[in-house]
């Protein structure tokens, strides 16, 4: 499939936020036909969908496939707007509604919500709490970010000066604090095999603003009393990696999260949770070698076929 010619975008006007006019962008499949099964797809930080042949995976598995570019992230960020930023993981639940509400009325009756990084983080706390998380029949998780991949105490003093800046300075930010070796290790201009937009996933990261540490801290902690009531599944990869610089180490571990995180928070997320390693997984294990990005899809679509022979 081609990201050009083989999707089409729906504008979603939400309302007016602290920093004025607020979009998000859905997007879908022409593929798609009104078919019983659905899913909807969540992107992390500093991304959007840019996953052809993810969206291609789904088709030919008789799912329709659509994708949501969340508030000020890729097709959804306008001029005015600080990118990627959020006060509160809640002010996504928004365009996840409407979206879900849109997929179930093309008769989509059995819809996966697939979230990837902090998308997965996003769609643990909606499938807790969202207005329309009932239209949702199950969860996959792509490397959800569930804490940040610091020494506690180093994590325990950013967020105190995080929470002291933001008071000081609405906008207040970090430069420089993701290094380049992962998105380097992705775009097909420097060590992979993808191509992206760099205005929208800069090699050089966006800003991380205080108030959005602040508000990723508290969506992970709320994981603590989490009660999600659908079948989850976790992939992770079999291995965390901290770089600076890019090696060939990258295309073979996750060096933007730690998976031991995932593996000690993600069963306790609600009462049928799954997880599977995958072996040489990067962070975004659809973006993955050859390999294990198979491995990642295999794993995913044998867990959803056991899923939907268990409902008819």
């Amino acid at each position: 499939m081609n990201l050009q010619t083989d999707f089409s975008n729906k504008t979603l006007h939400l309302k007016n936020d602290y920093e004025g006019e607020v979009i998000a962008a859905l997007v879908e499949a022409n593929a798609n036909s009104g078919r019983k099964k659905a899913v909807l797809y969540l992107h992390g930080f500093i991304d959007y969908f840019f996953h052809p042949h993810v969206a291609e995976k789904f088709i030919q598995n008789e799912y329709d496939f659509y994708a949501l570019d969340l508030r000020k992230y890729g097709r959804s960020l306008l001029p005015h707007q600080h990118p990627n930023y959020c006060k509160d993981l809640e002010e996504y639940f928004e365009e996840i509604s409407i979206a879900l509400r849109i997929i179930a009325e093309n008769n989509s009756t059995d819809i996966t919500l697939l979230g990837h990084s902090t998308g997965g983080l996003i769609a643990c706390n909606y499938l807790n709490d969202g207005p329309e998380k009932k239209l949702v029949k199950n969860l996959v998780l792509n490397s959800p970010f569930f804490d940040f991949n610091l020494p506690k105490p180093v994590k325990k003093a950013g967020l105190v000066m995080a929470k002291f800046s933001s008071q000081a300075v609405a906008f207040g930010k970090l430069e420089g604090a993701l290094p380049p070796a992962y998105p380097e290790s992705l775009h097909k201009d420097f060590h992979g095999e993808w191509d992206f937009n760099l205005d929208w996933k800069p090699i050089k990261a966006f800003p991380t603003y205080f108030k959005w540490l602040l508000a990723i801290n508290r969506g992970q902690k709320k994981l603590k009393y989490s009660k999600i009531e659908v079948p989850v599944l976790l992939l992770h990869s079999h291995q965390s990696k901290k770089m600076l610089k890019f090696n060939e180490l990258a295309h073979s571990a996750d060096i933007v999260l730690n998976v031991e995180h995932m593996k000690k928070i993600g069963p306790k997320l609600g009462t049928d949770v799954t997880l599977k390693e995958i072996s040489n997984g990067m962070h975004d294990l659809f973006l993955s070698q050859k390999e294990a990005r198979e491995k990642a899809f295999d794993e995913m679509f044998e867990w959803l076929s056991i899923f939907n022979s268990a409902q008819t």
